[in-house]
């Protein structure tokens, strides 16, 4: 049966989960970043390794400026970088340097604002760009141009475009201008390509760089891209684009090497730790007998780009493994990527994965919590967080595929949390209470079954059968005259409680304690199989118990003996809460109650300390019983039959009380005939009670002689004392 609490908590844990994959559908700056920043740490862990491809760096550092000056250089200078760099083999030339305005250091340009001189000579004077336009020519050289917010100017696109499926033109960033390029030099280099490699965001960390832009009508290439087209000699890109979807990409073929790329035709950067493997200082290409056979054998058939680490020229980016390097080093980054295979992509149907996961796995957690367990919720939630840990692991190590397992995590743990939370709040509100109400009374295996039955609990009157315990001290009224009120207080405590422990462990109901006294009963609140059997085993063990209190001298008394009496019995009684709206209490009443309540007293009578109701023996066919007589009890009109409860069923099996057993059957026959043989009886059956339960009997026998009325049936002659 589900309860309302359960069906309010289902309905808002349900769109707690509803919320948060809307909000993952979102995708807000926030989740972005704790995504950015999972497969930052997933490629910290396991780095792209350098493999020494044919890409090196030609780096304008520190020691370069050094040795020939202040940035920028005179394009004379350039251009015999360029001509050393192709006289040793260079493949393609990338310059990640642009050259949108005329050189300055031009001689004829340096003469031109100078006053007074003659403007014939201008054309018999050196000009840098021309140079540096004359060195290009011919050579695999790729410019870089970068992105404007003013003008309108764009850059020719040396390569064609192919693509297949719906036209791709709207995929990649926008483009609205561009940085100009010197028109010789424009024309003379075998590919121009933009050198931005994060526009549009704010995050100072590169991880997925635009391979082309787009004005919407043309795309251009990136240098590295154009680099590694111009290297391979090839004319045209081709373009997988969707079939059905335009404006949306795939991958890329450049000559001999196909690239996956996002939709919008971006390529996730799966960087290497920077090296000083992939540079080489521009000073030792430019100085004479500086570059050795080892520069010459890594320049030749490689890719080169040549830009600047040299930190006054602030050309610095951070990669995914936090690594402040040049922004030279990326685009040689990109095309050692692209050389070697390893690539990371994530799939277009990665969003709709992982907002489904979010949506089901948070479903299931509302369930279990609400309906199970919050801790098998919380173990579920474990699982939950370690396999999509794992899996999304396992995808990028082996299938370099980008999967969040964060947005499912926290998801699931904010889910798992409220749901929690309102279980307790109002869910398990009731079981609180009710732990509330009878942990001081129930054992722990009883109120597990209480909060785990449904119904198991009826509070308001119950009436059902109940075997019933009374407990008493004898003589406390003598004890409590002859100690201080404080002992008296320390002595109820220690042997109360000690007593109390047994009627929790047999799954018992601890009702009250009535000053020296203790009320308890069995098969309520809920059912309890062997109830008599379970009442008697705690009178055994409070015997056990006393004794070695007294042994022990645990209450301070010396020699005295501190003695009770116990009574049980089953019967119909009504339980339930009782008392007034503002206070009440968890008890029975009923004649099963005052029954049990006589048969602790009649113990002086029989001078035995456990005695049971005929109806409670009847549920005990293993315990070592003698009958104790039938007593008239106070209250009652007819005699109630008692038997002494002398041990558990294996005293019961004993020959010694088997034997004890069929002489007292013999010595009651004797009394209810009023046989003159019932002395002669008494006397051995008590020699024998000696062997079997060890003088447990002897205050029992001695008074046989006392009550043997109490033996005659009730409708037959009072027999005289023998």
């Amino acid at each position: 049966m589900v309860t309302r609490a359960q069906q309010i908590g289902v309905v808002i844990g349900l769109a707690i989960v509803t919320a948060l994959a809307v909000l993952r559908a979102s995708d807000p700056q926030l989740l972005r970043l704790a995504r950015d920043l999972t497969f930052d740490q997933y490629q910290r862990l396991v780095p792209r390794s350098f493999e020494n491809q044919p890409v090196r760096v030609v780096d304008i550092d520190e020691a370069s400026l050094r040795e020939f000056g202040q940035w920028p250089w005179p394009r004379n200078r350039i251009a015999a970088l360029v001509d050393r760099l192709s006289d040793m083999g260079a493949a393609a030339i990338a310059f990640d340097v642009l050259f949108a305005e005329p050189d300055r250091l031009s001689p004829r340009n340096v003469v031109r604002d100078v006053t007074g001189v003659d403007p014939s000579l201008l054309g018999k004077l050196p000009d840098n760009d021309e140079i540096l336009s004359q060195s290009i020519a011919g050579k695999p050289v790729v410019l870089g141009f970068g992105l404007s917010n003013e003008g309108n100017y764009l850059p020719p696109v040396k390569a064609g475009f192919a693509y297949t499926g719906e036209s791709p033109f709207g995929a990649p960033p926008a483009i609205r201008a561009a940085t100009p390029l010197q028109p010789q030099l424009q024309a003379n280099a075998a590919g121009l390509g933009h050198i931005s490699l994060n526009p549009g965001t704010s995050s100072a960390v590169v991880r997925a760089v635009p391979l082309f832009l787009s004005d919407g009508k043309q795309l251009y290439p990136s240098l590295a891209l154009e680099a590694l087209r111009v290297a391979q000699g090839a004319s045209t890109y081709i373009l997988d684009a969707a079939p059905d979807t335009a404006n949306t990409l795939t991958r890329v073929k450049i000559g001999n090497f196909v690239v996956p790329v996002t939709a919008s035709g971006e390529l996730w950067l799966y960087v290497s730790p920077d090296t000083a493997k992939r540079y080489i200082s521009a000073s030792k290409i430019l100085t004479a007998g500086a570059a050795s056979a080892d520069i010459a054998a890594a320049i030749e058939g490689s890719i080169v780009f040549i830009g600047t680490s040299a930190s006054g020229l602030q050309d610095v980016r951070t990669t995914a493994l936090g690594e402040n390097v040049p922004g030279v080093s990326i685009h040689a980054q990109i095309v050692e990527q692209i050389l070697s295979g390893r690539f990371l992509s994530r799939p277009d149907w990665a969003d709709g994965l992982e907002i489904l996961s979010i949506a089901v796995l948070g479903s299931l957690l509302v369930i279990v919590t609400t309906f199970v367990n919050p801790a098998v919720a919380l173990a579920c939630g474990l699982l939950i967080t370690f396999f999509a840990l794992v899996a999304s692991w396992i995808a990028f190590l082996y299938g370099g595929l980008l999967f969040d397992p964060m947005a499912p995590i926290v998801s699931g743990s904010i889910t798992h949390f409220a749901a929690t939370a309102f279980r307790f709040l109002v869910t398990d509100r009731e079981r609180r209470d009710v732990r509330r109400a009878f942990g001081h009374y129930l054992s722990p295996s009883l109120l597990h079954r209480i909060e785990h039955t449904r119904d198991a609990l009826r509070l308001g009157g119950d009436e059902r059968e109940l075997t019933v315990m009374f407990v008493d001290v004898r003589n406390f009224t003598q004890i409590s005259e002859e100690i201080t009120p404080s002992a008296v207080v320390a002595f109820l405590n220690t042997l109360l409680d000690a007593l109390s422990h047994h009627v929790i462990a047999n799954d018992g109901t601890l009702d009250k304690f009535i000053g020296d006294s203790i009320m308890a009963f069995w098969n309520a609140p809920v059912d309890v199989s062997d109830h008599a059997g379970k009442a008697v085993r705690a009178a055994l063990g409070m015997r056990e118990t006393l004794a070695r209190l007294n042994s022990s001298d645990a209450f301070g008394f010396g020699n005295r003996q501190v003695a009770i009496g116990i009574g049980i019995h089953t019967g119909l009684a009504c339980v339930g809460n009782m008392g007034a709206e503002t206070r009440f209490n968890y008890t029975a009443v009923g004649d099963a109650v005052n029954i049990a309540a006589r048969i602790e007293s009649a113990c002086k009578d029989v001078n035995f300390d456990v005695l049971v109701s005929e109806q409670t023996a009847g549920l005990l066919p293993d315990c070592a019983l003698l009958e104790a007589g039938a007593l008239t009890l106070k209250g009652k009109s007819t005699r109630t039959k008692l038997f002494a409860v002398i041990g558990d069923s294996h005293l019961a099996k004993s020959a010694d009380f088997v034997e004890l057993q069929a002489m007292h059957s013999q010595l009651v026959a004797a009394l209810r005939t009023r046989s003159t043989s019932s002395r002669k009886l008494i006397g051995a059956t008590r020699l024998k009670a000696q062997i079997a339960a060890a003088g447990l009997l002897q205050g029992f026998y001695s008074q046989i002689s006392r009550r043997a009325g109490h033996f005659v049936d009730e409708q037959g002659d009072k027999a005289a004392d023998i």
